[in-house]
C-alpha cells in the first residue's frame, strides 16, 4: 500500500504543470489497508517563476489541449493572485504557525517576485527549504533565503542568524554552479554570530547527556551558538576582519567546550586548523558582509518591498513554544524586529502558514498527533520527512487550539493553508478544536505546562471528506463543498482569513482565496 501510495503521488507531481484539462487518471489504484489515505507524495518542491512555467515529459500518450473556459479561469486566478499580494504591506512576513515544515518556502518563493528584498532574522541551517528553479532542478536551501532563484531579488542573511560559513558556501557554490547569480545578491550582517564546526559536536553532546530527556534537535550547533551568543563569548560576522584578535576570541570559545563537555577533546592543532581555514573564510566572505541594520532602514527609507522569511515556526518559539521542546530563536513575529534592526511600527501584513493536519520533528507534546496507522499514511501521503534531517515527522489532526495561540501572538492578517490536497481521499477529518484536563475542565488556550499538555484531553469536531482530487483545482469556487466547508471553519474557529490554500506541490498549484 504504501509503494502505491507514493506512486500516485508521482504521478500527480509529473502531470501538476500539464494544462488544467490534462490530468490523470488515477481512480484504480487504492489502499486496501487504509483507502481513506490513497492520495501523497512529495511536496516540498521548489516552484518555477511564474514567467517561465515549468515543463515535464508527461506520461499521458498526448496532452490535451486547454479548454476556452479553463484558459479564462486561468486569467481570473492570475488577475486574483496579482491583486492579493500586491495588497500586501512595504514589510510583510511569512511565518510558521505550528512546529515548522508548513511550507513557507513556497509562498516566500511565490511573493518573493513581487518583493524588493527576502530576509532572514533568526535560527541557522536547521530551516530547511527543498526548492526547484525553472527547469525543475532542486536545491535545498537551509541559511541563504528563499527568494535567491528570482534574480531581481537581493536576500539578507539578518544579525538575528546564526551563520555555519561552510554551509552557506556549500549553499553559494550550489547555485553559483547551476548558473544561480549569488555576487551581490547576499547580504550578511555584521553582527550576525558565527556557528562553528564544534558548536555541532558539542550539540551531540548535551544531547547525549539528557538521554531520555533529549530535546531532539537537528544536531547542527544551532542552540550552543546562540549559547556562546547569550553568554557574551560568541563571535561574530564583523570579527573576520580583525584576525589579529580571532585566535585569542576562537582559543577562548574551544576552551570553554572543552571545560564543559568531557568528550569534546581540545588541542592546540585544532586551534591552529581552524584559523587557518577562518582566515580563508574570511576572505571569501569579504564581499557579503555588510551593516545589515543600515541597509534594511535605508531600504524601508527609499519605499522598497521587504518579506522577511521566517525560519521554523511559533509552536517551537523559545519563549512561547513547548518549552524546553523548542529551537533557541523567535521565530514569531518578534524575531522580526530584533533579527533585523528594523522598527516595530514599520511590520505590516504578516501572513502565517499552517499545514491542513499537524507535523512536528522531535521531541515534545503534540497534543492532536496520531500514533496509528492513520499518522503513518499520513506521512507517506505528505512526505512527511525532513528536509535538513531526513528524519520522519509525526502526524496528526490540525490543533485548532495551538492555531489560534498562534494567531493571537503573531497578529497574523491572513493564513496560507497548505497541503490541503494530502487529505482528498479521507472518507472524514477531525479538527481538534478544545482541550479539557482529566477531570472534564476545560483548558481556555495553549498552556505553558507541560505536565498538562501530556495529560489533557482533546475534543473533536468531525467534518466530511471530499473524496476527489482536486490538485487540478485553481478557483475557490470549484473545490468540493466538503473543501470549502473544512476551509470556512478553520477560518471561523481561528478568526483569521485564508486567503492562500496550497493544493499540491507546484507553484502554479495555489488557489487565491
Amino acid at each position: 500500500p504504501f509503494a502505491i501510495l507514493k506512486c500516485r503521488r508521482t504521478l500527480r507531481l509529473v502531470t501538476s504543470s500539464l494544462s488544467l484539462s490534462s490530468k490523470m487518471s488515477l481512480s484504480s489504484l487504492s489502499l486496501d489497508s487504509n483507502p481513506r489515505f490513497a492520495v501523497g507524495g512529495p511536496y516540498h518542491r521548489r516552484y518555477p517563476h511564474l514567467h517561465h512555467p515549468r515543463s515535464f515529459v508527461s506520461c499521458s500518450a498526448k496532452r490535451p489541449a486547454a479548454s476556452a473556459s479553463l484558459s479564462v479561469a486561468a486569467d481570473s486566478a492570475a488577475t486574483e493572485s496579482l491583486g492579493r499580494i500586491g495588497s500586501l504591506s512595504q514589510v510583510s512576513g511569512v511565518l510558521g504557525c505550528q512546529w515548522g515544515d508548513e511550507g513557507k518556502g513556497k509562498l516566500v518563493d511565490i511573493l518573493a517576485q513581487h518583493f524588493d528584498i527576502v530576509a532572514r532574522c533568526q535560527g541557522g541551517a536547521n530551516a530547511g527549504h527543498t526548492i526547484y528553479n525553472a527547469e525543475g532542478k532542486k536545491f535545498a536551501l537551509h541559511l541563504v533565503p528563499s527568494g535567491i532563484l528570482n534574480e531581481d531579488t537581493t536576500c539578507v542573511i539578518g544579525n538575528g542568524v546564526v551563520v555555519h560559513l561552510p554551509g552557506l558556501f556549500k549553499e553559494i557554490d550550489g547555485l553559483e554552479s547551476n548558473d544561480v547569480s549569488c555576487k551581490g545578491r547576499i547580504l550578511v550582517s555584521d553582527r550576525a554570530h558565527l556557528l562553528f564546526d564544534f558548536h555541532q559536536e558539542v550539540d551531540g553532546l548535551r544531547e547525549s547527556e539528557l538521554a531520555k530527556s533529549f530535546i531532539g534537535t537537528t544536531k547542527r550547533g544551532i542552540g550552543p551558538a546562540y549559547s556562546s551568543k547569550v553568554i557574551r563569548n560568541g563571535i561574530r560576522v564583523g570579527d573576520l576582519r580583525h584576525m589579529d584578535t580571532f585566535p585569542q576570541k576562537l582559543d577562548l570559545l574551544l576552551s570553554d567546550a572543552a571545560a564543559r563537555f568531557q568528550g569534546f577533546k581540545y588541542t592546540p592543532d585544532m586551534l591552529k586548523k581552524e584559523v587557518e581555514a577562518y582566515k580563508r573564510y574570511a576572505e571569501r566572505l569579504e564581499p557579503y558582509i555588510t551593516d545589515t541594520v543600515h541597509f534594511m532602514n535605508d531600504s524601508i527609507s527609499q519605499k522598497k518591498k521587504i518579506l522577511v522569511e521566517g525560519g521554523q515556526a511559533t509552536m517551537l518559539d523559545i519563549d512561547f513554544g513547548t518549552y524546553p521542546f523548542v529551537t533557541s530563536s523567535s521565530p514569531s513575529a518578534g524575531g522580526i524586529c530584533t533579527g533585523l534592526g528594523i522598527a516595530p511600527r514599520v511590520v505590516g501584513d504578516l501572513i502565517g502558514v499552517v499545514k491542513a493536519y499537524t507535523t512536528r520533528v522531535g521531541s515534545g507534546p503534540f497534543p492532536t498527533e496520531n500514533l496509528g496507522t492513520g499518522g503513518d499514511l499520513l506521512r507517506l501521503a505528505g512526505q512527511e520527512f525532513g528536509t535538513t534531517t531526513g528524519r520522519p515527522r509525526r502526524c496528526g489532526w490540525l490543533d485548532i487550539v495551538a492555531l489560534k495561540f498562534s494567531c493571537q501572538i503573531n497578529g497574523f492578517a491572513s493564513l496560507n493553508l497548505t497541503k490541503l490536497d494530502v487529505l482528498s481521499d479521507l472518507n472524514e477529518i477531525q479538527l481538534g478544536v478544545g482541550y479539557k484536563k482529566s477531570d472534564g475542565t476545560p483548558v481556555e488556550s495553549f498552556p505553558g505546562d507541560l505536565r498538562l499538555l501530556e495529560e489533557l484531553q482533546v475534543e473533536y469536531e468531525v467534518l466530511p471528506g471530499w473524496k476527489s482530487d482536486i490538485s487540478s483545482v485553481r478557483d475557490y469556487s470549484d473545490l468540493p463543498k466538503a473543501a470549502q466547508q473544512y476551509v470556512e471553519r478553520i477560518e471561523e474557529l481561528v478568526g483569521v482569513p485564508i486567503h492562500y490554500i496550497g493544493i499540491g506541490p507546484g507553484r502554479d498549484a495555489l488557489i487565491y482565496k
